[in-house]
């Protein structure tokens, strides 16, 4: 009979437990004394933080660290490929003259009656032309009417 995966798989590992020498015991080599922390007022961009980093260093001296490195104007430039960190209101404003000719700025910004002064009568030519539209939008809806049959 063939032998069990595990009790195989058992005996190998015991095998070859034997066959090792045992190890020495690991001496514990003293650990050489931190160094001594920069100030926090003395440090640079070019400074080296990876003291700082360790994880024997309290966290309030870890941050104030770190804020003086990120104060550096380096790390203040936003990036130009985020869509929000640019500054959007300094575009040329909407000028007078285009202004007045949009419907809501009519309603909202300007008073009627600077309203009627600027505003300028159409010719005969485009009251045709208005009107011709108005007759074949209303003929057009007339057609589609429901429940009515075409002529």
């Amino acid at each position: 009979m063939s032998e069990d995966f595990l009790r195989r798989w058992s005996r190998l590992k015991h095998e070859s437990a034997a066959e090792k020498p045992a190890e020495k015991p690991v001496e514990r080599q003293q650990a050489e004394p931190p160094k001594p922390l920069p100030p926090v007022d003395k440090l640079t961009p070019e400074s080296d933080f990876t003291p700082f980093m360790q994880p024997k260093v309290e966290d309030t001296l870890r941050r104030a660290a770190l804020k003086k490195l990120f104060n550096d104007p380096h790390f203040n430039i936003p990036d130009p490929f985020e869509a929000y960190s640019g500054d959007w209101t300094v575009g040329e404003p909407i000028p007078p003259e285009m202004l007045a000719t949009l419907n809501q700025a009519k309603t909202l910004l300007f008073d009627k009656q600077y309203e009627v002064k600027n505003e300028e009568k159409p010719g005969k030519e485009e009251e045709k032309i208005v009107e011709e539209k108005a007759e074949a939008n209303s003929a057009e809806a007339k057609s589609d009417e429901p429940r009515r049959q075409d002529a």
